[in-house]
């Protein structure tokens, strides 16, 4: 045994040999334990880049899917395909005090992935508008008429039914949800207004509608509702986050024992309109209470709940403190303030004897009115008479009792329990008159700022009447701004700024406040919350339908793996070891051979590479 052939791994036109005493040269130990090791630290790259790299690859990928769902829904104004056949949709009627309007909302086909919420979004016309309509007055008018409440509704359900195709009719639920009008009335005149809703709309229409669809919401209701609809458009319940992203931890409500979350930080809600002012915001971490009767009605104020389809998944659980403070809005705050003002000065007058602010000539000295600014309040039979003098911090003093608070802790307005904030980690949005104040007429909309608020609104308090109406003839406010505006945005700015700072007890260097009139140039409605929230199991029969599909295609998606560039890699370290196995392979026919040669077919080893007499094939 002289030589060994090497023909099965190559082609036929490359078949040489070597002879089998030549053949150690090659396989020096050092060398095999080289290309040993050589080979160990490839398969070891080798699965690096299959198990770390390509898990990042698909995590930037679901980012980036992530994102542009997320831009869609924040940007896309294109008119609703309503040819499309896997388009979904949803109504929502706002019986509202002053009118009642239906929101037309479509989402397409859930991805079946049960971490992701409905891709809800508001439909749009051929022309791009949003699908709403609106009607007056409010249902509540109808409360000696509840037989017309049908009728009523009856144009808002038409004006819907002719934007949605009919063969989607009938899956598309719709909600009927009454407000402060409906709030106010005895609970009979409800009910009956109710009923006729309940027995006369599936006579007309073929919408998914059940008798539970129809309600009078409470105050909490709707503030959640407001607080899922604008965290929704903002991402915050999308929980892929990015480096440098805020998060917060979280305990999940009804679960103890468990490990903290750690996930997206939501944005807390900070609404004043005329009669009213609301706050909501997620409280994390679980509460303690001062006394026992704190705890009974922080029950009233903190809502928790499951936005997602599996209840058994605690990733979309949320508590949410809501709190609505009747007459803290920016209107009434100021009628509570006139009707003091008549009261003290004409107790003052009487116990004094004198007649200030009877007449224009001996007006009462107001603070909260710009500067000489004259005013009349109060009936005829209890006229007053004032005149401004524009003095912010004298008129933050005055408002400061009208907030009603109290010495005990955990507390804000009127002494209603209020759940820590941490303000370090933490963002609100402030919306209607925490925008307005901020932006109307001082045109610091956006970022919120304390120092520079109070300085810009000192200044305009101090500014003489004479001169803000020449402005406001030059055009230098904001275009909605009007004289009643003007006149009311000295005691406005004060009273926003005691509400913030010592009602709700933000501290004057927070940061993370944005006043706003929109979220992301578009109004978000309660409704928007509304309907996320009462469809979340709508995702359960898409997931069902995704299992099964996933189970069926399970061997094409195994055989796709075939078109990725790392089973290349695989192969050809599959065939690198190989080579070495086969090599080996020789190197122990080699030393068999060596311990059987006899010593005459030695001496041509000695003579470098030359050949025995004969080949040996």
């Amino acid at each position: 045994m002289g030589r060994i052939s090497f023909s099965c791994l190559f082609p036929a036109s490359w078949h040489f040999s070597l002879s089998s005493q030549v053949l150690p040269r090659l396989l020096v130990p050092s060398l095999r334990q080289l290309l040993f090791i050589g080979l160990v630290l490839c398969l070891m790259g080798l699965l690096y880049l299959l198990l770390v790299t390509g898990k990042g690859h698909a995590s930037w990928i679901r980012k980036e899917n992530h994102f542009h769902r997320h831009l869609a829904r924040v940007t896309d104004v294109d008119a609703t395909d309503t040819s499309n056949p896997n388009l979904n949709y949803g109504l929502v009627v706002d019986c509202g005090s002053s009118g009642s309007r239906v929101f037309v909302y479509c989402w397409p086909q859930h991805n079946g992935n049960p971490h992701e919420l409905l891709d809800i979004q508001q439909m749009r016309d051929q022309h791009r508008k949003p699908v709403v309509m609106k009607i007056k007055p409010g249902i509540s008018e109808l409360a000696k008429t509840p037989e017309k409440a049908s009728d009523y509704i009856y144009p808002l359900l038409s004006f819907a039914a002719q934007h949605i195709p009919k063969n989607k009719h009938q899956e598309t639920p719709l909600y009927i949800l009454c407000t402060a009008g409906m709030r106010i009335l005895p609970e009979s005149q409800q009910e009956a207004l109710l009923e006729d809703l309940r027995t006369d709309i599936p006579v007309h229409f073929n919408f998914l509608f059940s008798d539970s669809h129809v309600e009078v919401i409470s105050g909490k209701q709707e503030g959640v509702y407001a607080w899922i609809g604008i965290n929704f458009v903002l991402g915050r319940f999308n929980h892929v986050h990015n480096d440098g992203e805020a998060v917060v931890e979280v305990h999940v409500p009804g679960n103890d024992q468990q490990e903290a979350l750690v996930r997206k930080r939501t944005a807390g809600v900070l609404d004043m309109g005329g009669v009213s002012t609301q706050i909501a915001y997620e409280v994390p971490k679980t509460v303690s209470f001062a006394s026992p009767q704190q705890e009974e009605v922080a029950k009233n104020l903190l809502a928790e709940f499951n936005l997602g389809c599996d209840a058994h998944r605690t990733e979309h659980v949320y508590r949410v403190y809501v709190s609505t403070f009747l007459g803290f809005g920016g209107n009434a705050a100021r009628q509570r303030y006139e009707e003091s003002l008549i009261k003290n000065t004409a107790a003052r007058n009487r116990l004094l004897d004198q007649h200030t602010g009877e007449t224009a000539e001996s007006p009462l000295l107001d603070p909260c009115l710009p500067a000489d600014l004259q005013d009349e309040i109060g009936p005829s039979a209890q006229k007053l008479y004032l005149r401004g003098t524009g003095d912010f911090d004298q008129c933050r003093q005055i408002l400061q009792p009208f907030l009603n608070r109290t010495n005990e802790t955990q507390t804000s307005l009127s002494g209603i329990y209020q759940p820590a904030i941490d303000y370090s980690n933490s963002q609100f949005y402030g919306f209607s008159e925490f925008y307005y104040c901020t932006e109307d007429v001082l045109r610091m909309g956006g970022d919120y700022n304390a120092s520079k608020y109070a300085r810009a609104a000192k200044s305009y308090c101090s500014t003489q009447w004479k001169t803000l109406r020449e402005r406001f003839d030059s055009g230098l406010y904001a275009s909605h701004a009007d004289l009643h505006r003007l006149k009311y945005q000295c005691f406005k700015s004060a009273w926003m700024y005691e509400v913030l700072h010592s009602g709700f007890s933000f501290p004057a260097n927070y940061k993370n406040l944005k006043t706003a009139l929109l979220v992301y140039d578009k109004e978000v409605q309660w409704t928007l919350g509304a309907i996320l929230y009462r469809t979340r199991f709508l995702p359960l029969r898409d997931i069902q339908q995704e299992s099964l599909k996933g189970a069926h295609s399970h061997w094409r998606h195994s055989f796709s793996f075939v078109n990725n560039h790392y089973l290349f890699l695989a192969c050809f370290f599959i065939v690198l070891l190989s080579i070495m196995l086969y090599l080996l392979r020789l190197r122990r026919i080699h030393r068999r051979a060596a311990q059987h040669c006899t010593p005459s077919s030695v001496p041509w080893l000695e003579e470098g590479l030359g050949s025995p007499s004969g080949p040996y094939v």
